[in-house]
């Protein structure tokens, strides 16, 4: 990929394509670590709304331990959005280009551990298996927040019930009869672009599951390398541009 284009994905200055163009790269790897995180964990860590209902279910039928893990994992996607949220906020007040970067670059550091986990994993399940939920919990939460903020809530990359629902919205003013009578503003008219850009970032979470399924299958946990790699790939050029203006800065007066 050309240096500028990158910088353009994960920079400060910010346009509605370079939003989408992150947006689908960030949903498919979400897809992928979410449908990677079942097959690991036999859970899906993107869903806080089954998370949330089972937390419901186990306090009624009285298992305050399903119920405490419920907790926890939902306090974990909560500290991964603030985690981002801090990050972006001290990276904008001191002006740094890798505001938005520096969150994608500790969401690759932390795939990498799930990733290195999977020989502990296999032989330590009962004490690490609740950590690594706890893990990808963090990683969805701190993923969805950077997209959210850089599109200013426009894109989510792992609430698909959101997108499905926004989906059904439009597909439904697209189907919509208008009478010829109708004046202009009392037609209704769908939103094709909005329509597009939510069946994109379907799509691209679909794929995202196939491929991180099949691979995990195939490979194991070492499958989330590449999917760390190109976080990695899609932060680094800001992040240096950041590094050489402080040492430029600090030792080249």
């Amino acid at each position: 990929m050309p240096a500028h284009y990158l910088r353009r994905l994960t920079g400060p200055q910010r346009d509605q394509a370079a939003n989408r163009h992150l947006g689908y790269s960030l949903t498919f790897i979400a897809g992928a670590a979410n449908a990677g995180g079942f097959l690991a964990v036999g859970q899906y860590t993107s869903h806080m709304s089954g998370i949330v209902s089972g937390m419901a279910d186990a306090l009624a039928l009285g298992n305050l331990w399903m119920a405490a893990a419920a907790v926890v994992a939902l306090a974990a996607f909560v500290g991964g959005a603030a985690t981002t949220a801090v990050l972006t906020n001290w990276a904008r007040l001191r002006q740094l280009r890798s505001q938005y970067a520096l969150s994608l670059l500790l969401e690759a550091a932390l795939l990498l551990v799930f990733g290195m986990s999977g020989a502990f994993l296999a032989t330590q399940r009962e004490l690490l298996l609740p950590a690594t939920v706890v893990l990808l919990c963090f990683i969805m939460g701190l993923q969805n927040a950077i997209i959210t903020k850089i599109s200013k809530a426009e894109i989510r990359t792992t609430h698909v019930t959101g997108l499905v629902t926004d989906l059904g919205i439009e597909l439904g003013k697209l189907a919509y009869y208008n009478r010829a009578r109708c004046s202009p503003r009392q037609q209704v008219r769908a939103n094709r672009d909005k329509l597009g850009l939510h069946l994109r970032l379907l799509l691209s979470f679909a794929s995202g599951g196939l491929v991180g399924a099949l691979a995990f299958k195939h490979l194991g946990f070492s499958a989330t390398l590449p999917l760390a790699a190109w976080l990695t790939v899609l932060a680094a050029l800001p992040v240096l541009d950041d590094l050489r203006a402080y040492w430029a800065a600090r030792y080249m007066r």
